[in-house]
């Protein structure tokens, strides 16, 4: 597989002096680290600790509004996404000294499955497995590179990852139910964020039994929100999907429950499996200890 491509994202630079500590207390990741880093994973949850969208933090040594160069965070999230996070940045900025901007229209990410010159691993798989990636000025020919978004689908789905941007409403589930514990998209030990305190405690108690996971199949994916039955039991749905593998929502106790007992799984009149990563954290059982 050649590459590299480009990736639909919408890119929002927030610079001035007040701009790390300004996404530190909103953001689930330490952005006092991202100088170490360069790209991070985080998140922007509601104060219930509901994931609003997640994103991709890139440090940037680049030029302010002005044309004065100042260093600043790009934020990398999905378009879907993007106009709603802008706002709600925009909304706590309050009396912060941060200028907040989209730049989509002159900067664009390109990524690859493979390393290429100037590109950093996905930081939700540090080894490279989720590809890598770069944000770079915009070429006069916006048609430079190929559209990455075939490409990128069918990795993340091999890999068992949800694309939360299509795979969930904003504020539809709660941190992590979405993967961010182990994607890294959440540092526990930094102190106060948007929802920390719900966080730490689904974290503490291990409370969190409904997850995605990827399920497998025989044939093409069945249609999105498609329920999921154990028996005649509901226990979740589809969601984005491909020939033979898709991601579901599911209460993933009660899943694991039934097929230790033998109890066949489906969705559309046809049997799934489930078929988790080994990354994967699953949930304590009815009877274990939390």
């Amino acid at each position: 597989m050649t590459g590299p491509y480009r990736l639909q994202r919408t890119l929002i630079r927030v610079s001035g002096p007040d701009a790390v500590s300004f996404l530190n207390n909103l953001l689930t990741q330490n952005v006092a680290q991202l100088t170490e880093s360069g790209v991070q994973y985080g998140s922007l949850l509601s104060p219930q600790g509901k994931l609003i969208a997640d994103m991709l933090l890139w440090d940037d040594c680049g030029e302010n509004q002005t044309g004065v160069s100042e260093r600043g965070i790009i934020i990398e999230a999905d378009p879907a996404r993007g106009a709603d996070l802008l706002r709600r940045l925009t909304m706590y900025k309050l009396r912060a000294a941060v200028s907040i901007e989209d730049i989509t229209g002159r900067f664009h990410l390109l990524w690859a499955p493979d390393l290429f010159r100037g590109a950093k691993p996905d930081p939700r798989f540090p080894g490279g497995e989720l590809g890598w990636r770069e944000v770079c000025p915009l070429p006069p020919d916006q048609h430079e590179f190929p559209d990455a978004a075939a490409a990128y689908d069918a990795n993340r789905l091999a890999l068992g990852v949800p694309d939360l941007a299509r795979d969930a409403a904003p504020e539809q589930v709660f941190a992590l139910e979405a993967l961010l514990e182990e994607l890294h998209g959440v540092d526990f030990q930094k102190g106060c964020f948007v929802g920390q305190e719900n966080v730490s405690r689904m974290k503490r108690r291990a409370t969190t039994r409904r997850k995605f996971c990827p399920i497998a199949f025989a044939g093409e994916a069945p249609p999105f929100a498609t329920p999921i039955l154990a028996g005649d039991a509901e226990i979740g749905t589809v969601r984005t999907g491909a020939s033979g593998r898709a991601m579901a929502l599911l209460r993933l106790d009660r899943a694991l429950e039934a097929t230790g007992r033998g109890r066949a799984l489906s969705a559309g009149g046809r049997p799934v499996q489930l078929d988790s990563p080994p990354w994967l954290v699953l949930p304590p059982r009815d009877g274990e200890a939390d």
